[in-house]
Order: C-alpha cells, then sequence, then structure tokens
C-alpha cells in the first residue's frame, strides 16, 4: 500500500519531465516484456522442430523427410533443407558464375546463407533487451535526480528543512531509481536466457547443416556416435 500511495504521489506530485520519465521507463519495460515473451515462444517451436530431424534422416527419401519436418514455412531446419536441395539441384543447371565452384563449396555457401538469415531472425529483437538493460538504469536516476531537485526547491521555498518536509519528496524521487531497476533487470535476464537458447539452436542447426552437406555430396549422412564414424544413407527422392 505505502509504495501504491507513494507511485500515486510520484505521479501527481511530478512535473511534466517526471511524468515523461515514468512513461519512459513503462514503455520499455512493455517493450522488454514483449521480446521476452515473443522470443520465448519462438525457441520452443524451434525446439520442438529439432526434435523432429532423426525423424528426417528416417524418412524413406527427401520428399519425405521434408514431410516429416513439418510445413511451417519459418522452420529454419526445413529452409535449410529446401536451400540445400535446390543448391544441389540447380549447380549444374545452366551456365552460371557458380559454375566455377566445384559442389561441395557451391553447397557450403548456400548453407551458410541459409544459417546467417536464420541467426538474423534469432537475434532479432535482442538489441531491444540489451538496450532497455543497459539504459533504464540511468533514465531512473535522471528521473531521481530531478526529484530531488525540485523537492529540494520546494523545501528552501517553505523555509523549513524538517525531517516530515524532506522525507516523502526525497523518497518519491528515490522511487524513479527502483523502477528503473526494476526495467532492467527482466531485461537484462531475459536477453541472457535468449542468447543461450538461440546458441542452442544455432548449433544443432549446424550440425544439420553437416549432416545435409554430407548427404548431398556422397549421398549419405554421416553420423558420429559413441566415438565411432557411421554412414547412414537415405534415398534422394525430390
Amino acid at each position: 500500500m505505502d509504495s501504491q500511495f507513494g507511485l500515486v504521489n510520484l505521479w501527481q506530485q511530478g512535473d511534466i519531465v517526471t511524468k515523461g520519465v515514468a512513461l519512459l521507463l513503462l514503455g520499455m519495460s512493455l517493450a522488454s516484456w514483449m521480446v521476452i515473451i515473443i522470443k520465448a515462444l519462438d525457441l520452443r517451436r524451434y525446439a520442438s522442430q529439432a526434435r523432429r530431424i532423426e525423424s528426417f534422416w528416417h524418412a524413406a527419401d527427401f520428399a519425405d523427410g521434408l514431410n516429416k519436418l513439418g510445413t511451417d514455412p519459418a522452420n529454419p531446419f526445413r529452409t535449410l533443407a529446401l536451400e540445400g536441395r535446390e543448391a544441389a539441384a540447380h549447380h549444374h543447371a545452366q551456365p552460371q558464375l557458380h559454375d566455377s565452384l566445384d559442389a561441395s563449396e557451391w553447397l557450403t555457401r548456400s548453407l551458410r546463407n541459409s544459417i546467417d538469415e536464420s541467426t538474423a531472425r534469432l537475434q532479432a529483437g535482442l538489441a531491444v533487451l540489451a538496450s532497455v538493460g543497459s539504459t533504464a538504469p540511468f533514465v531512473g536516476l535522471f528521473g531521481t535526480v530531478w526529484g530531488i531537485y525540485h523537492a529540494l526547491l520546494a523545501i528552501s521555498a517553505a523555509g523549513q528543512a524538517t525531517i516530515d518536509k524532506v522525507a516523502g519528496p526525497i523518497g518519491e524521487a528515490l522511487i524513479m531509481t527502483a523502477l528503473g531497476l526494476a526495467v532492467a533487470i527482466p531485461a537484462v535476464l531475459g536477453y541472457n536466457a535468449l542468447v543461450r537458447g538461440n546458441k542452442s539452436v544455432l548449433f544443432r542447426l549446424n550440425r544439420f547443416a553437416h549432416d545435409l552437406h554430407a548427404y548431398l555430396v556422397t549421398g549419405a549422412r554421416v553420423s558420429t556416435a559413441n566415438g565411432t564414424t557411421r554412414v547412414v544413407p537415405m534415398k534422394k527422392g525430390a
């Protein structure tokens, strides 16, 4: 209740700068939470899609494997497989600049381009969290300094500096610092968690790209398990 009254008094007694800082912190908090929730749902979906990779390799042919990966156009694993298939199919389709590259190098370039695009999508929005986490404490501190400045002006005008006149305005001004930290801390924690999640997705994506490259070049997937290397064939159906 006291904190609620403090926020209400801060809003009622604050000038346009104080209110502007409070609204800015509110907007930063909403933006960071939107990014955290949306990206967390995306990572959960990617994790589910990554679990279908083994089903892809156990498919009867490439087309069946694509069906097992799902039909979501935003699935980075399906996009990677499609990009690899198209690169392999069109490498010698007609005379082009890429014909000077061998099949392995051309596939590597195409798969890397697909991974780079997926990486850009994974990292979208993280700059918002980084900006909020680094600037929100200073925005709150600015609101605190401004509030204390005006509180001291009011005390000076009243000609008295008793504790009952100082504690209220100063305490309400310090709330701005707490608000800044309340906005920054979730943004920083969310940023770190999303970065870890992105690294996990990219690790699986790179491993899938390695297997795809081996399959499209040699006709078999090179799989390493328990320290041994084995070749897992799969039909090259369209």
